[in-house]
Order: C-alpha cells, then sequence, then structure tokens
C-alpha cells in the first residue's frame, strides 16, 4: 500500500522538476548565443561592363548566395564613369551595412568612383576590369600595352537624344562577339551574350575618370590572360600599381561567365579578410 504522503512526496517532486525543465527550454529559446554571436556577411555588389547586362554574374551569384552571402547586380547605365558611378552610389546607399564592390571591365572603372569616400565598402574587387588613377581614360588605358583586338570588333551606331544631343553607342558585331569577347564560352552561349548586349557610349571610354577608391581600400584583381579586350599586360600594370591581390586565370573576357567558381572563390576571399 502507498501512504498519501508519499503521493504527495512524488507529486512534489515532479513538479520541481517540470518547473527546471520548462525554465531550461525558454532560457534556450530565447538566448540563441551561436546565431547572435556570428557577424553577418557583407553584401556583394557587382558591376557588370560594357558589352553585357547584370545577367552575366548570374553563375557568380549562384555561388555566393549558396554561400550565405547576399548579392546585388546592379544595372550600368554604361554613360560614363561620373553618371554611372552615381546610379551605383543611389544602389550602395539604399544597402545598409557592409559592402564588397566588385567590377567587371569599365565596371571598374565605375565602382573606382562609387566606392571612394565611403566607409562602408570594406574591399575592391575587379575582374578582367580597368583600375584607373584619377584622370585616365579607359580607352588610354586599353591602348597602354599591345593586344586588344577590340577596334576592329566595333560596330558604331549613332543616335539622337529628344533634345538632339547626338552621341555614338558601341556594340560588338554579333559575328565577332563568341571570339572577341567569350572565347572559352560554349557558341550557344555567346550568341546569346550577343544578342543581350548592352552598348557602351564611346564618350564613357573617352571620359577621364574622377576618383580611384583603391588607392586606400584592400584590393583584389582577377587577371585574364586571353583578353582580347583588355589585354593581359595592362591588367598587371593597373592591378600592380594598385598594391592589389591579384590572382591570374587562362580566361576570356568573360570569365565570370566561363569560371563563375574562380570568380566567386576571390571575391569570398576578399570579404573574409575584410571582415
Amino acid at each position: 500500500m502507498v501512504s498519501s504522503k508519499g503521493v504527495r512526496s512524488r507529486g512534489l517532486m515532479w513538479s520541481a522538476l517540470s518547473t527546471v525543465a520548462i525554465g531550461l527550454l525558454t532560457t534556450a529559446v530565447a538566448t540563441p548565443v551561436l546565431a547572435a554571436d556570428k557577424p553577418a556577411k557583407p553584401t556583394i555588389v557587382l558591376e557588370h561592363g560594357a558589352f553585357a547586362d547584370a545577367s552575366s554574374w548570374n553563375a557568380v551569384i549562384e555561388e555566393l548566395r549558396a554561400d550565405g552571402y547576399p548579392v546585388i547586380a546592379a544595372a550600368n547605365p554604361l554613360r560614363g564613369p561620373a553618371n554611372d558611378a552615381a546610379a551605383l552610389r543611389s544602389v550602395l546607399d539604399h544597402v545598409a551595412g557592409p559592402k564588397i564592390l566588385v567590377g567587371h571591365s569599365y565596371g571598374g572603372s565605375v565602382i573606382s568612383v562609387a566606392g571612394a569616400n565611403d566607409p562602408q565598402v570594406k574591399a575592391l574587387v575587379y575582374v578582367a576590369a580597368f583600375l584607373p588613377a584619377p584622370g585616365e581614360t579607359a580607352l588610354e588605358l586599353t591602348n597602354k600595352y599591345p593586344g586588344s583586338t577590340l577596334p576592329a570588333a566595333l560596330d558604331p551606331t549613332p543616335f539622337t537624344l529628344p533634345d538632339g544631343t547626338a552621341g555614338t553607342d558601341l556594340y560588338i558585331k554579333s559575328g565577332k562577339f563568341h571570339r572577341q569577347f567569350a572565347a572559352d564560352v560554349p557558341a550557344g552561349t555567346a550568341a546569346l551574350m550577343a544578342a543581350t548586349q548592352r552598348p557602351i557610349a564611346q564618350t564613357a571610354l573617352e571620359e577621364k575618370t574622377e576618383a580611384a577608391a583603391w588607392k586606400d581600400k584592400p584590393t583584389w584583381a582577377v587577371i585574364t590572360t586571353q583578353d582580347l579586350n583588355i589585354p593581359a599586360a595592362v591588367q598587371r600594370y593597373m592591378a600592380k600599381r594598385a598594391h592589389a591581390h591579384s590572382v591570374e586565370v587562362r580566361a576570356s573576357h568573360s570569365v565570370a561567365v566561363s569560371q563563375p567558381k574562380t570568380v566567386a572563390g576571390v571575391i569570398e576571399k576578399a570579404a573574409r579578410a575584410t571582415r
């Protein structure tokens, strides 16, 4: 026979244990220590260059997002470094927290201006890109060393704006796009890239840049050794001058399309080094 005193004793014991268990559970739910203590990853902001659009970053974006990085691929107007940097700055101002700026080709000129004097821009990554010093132009840098076959592949197209202002847009001829811009990309993909390419204003390549964010920010450079747009010798010269952490890749100008894992790896290295 069990006495009423024993029943009451066991009841009190179970009540006490339940109270402790509920307290521990509540504490565990209320204080997720590991998750809260992890620093947030910086946002990766990608700027495309001439003869491309933001979709040229698609495969790189997939790699970065798989590794937990927030990513934005901005639309580049391709009208000139000052104008395009202002457009990119509006994007940067909309994104809270630290950022890594990445520019491809002419996009390098844009991030050089847009990233200047912004403490939230923690690093710059130049992918087969221009790293101009203040007062330099993309055209001037392209011609610093021989090797670019771009001029012969261009298709100049005059335009007139509603206010009567005239100018010239530059495309790459569709029949020359694959070899010139994306020789290591499958032909079908290169054909789509040619059909969707964005033209750049000729004056954008002749406009002097106003700032060089690489002068006071950690910088990385992906140098493409088979590049027919910006010769590898030019890329090496700019990267060395900027004291950039350089990675040479046997790739065409479209390295972000042909070797996205490599490009994403360099971007993530820059992000980890500057956190």
